[in-house]
């Protein structure tokens, strides 16, 4: 994974706590979701700049929100299509 896509990552997730006046520092490993810092309407926004930005496909009934709690859980979901 560079170190530009995580930057990229790191920006998306930015930009939606921000648009939820989010503007606190957030770590690599800090639960995003299950802390109640991003909602389901932005768990949609992100899996939508997902797909577009990298192509991912996370339309499957079995996919789990959990994959996107942490920056390091959104980098690797996008390393498991990029590898």
């Amino acid at each position: 994974m560079t170190i530009i896509v995580i930057d990229k990552l790191r920006a998306t997730v930015g930009d939606l706590l921000a648009a939820r006046g989010d503007r606190n520092p957030f770590s690599d490993t800090e639960p995003l979701f299950t802390a109640g810092r991003l909602d389901s309407l932005a768990a949609t926004e992100l899996i939508v700049a997902l797909e577009q930005d990298y192509g991912l496909d996370l339309a499957t009934a079995d996919f789990d929100i959990s994959a996107l709690d942490t920056l390091r859980d959104l980098s690797k979901l996008v390393a498991t299509v990029h590898s």
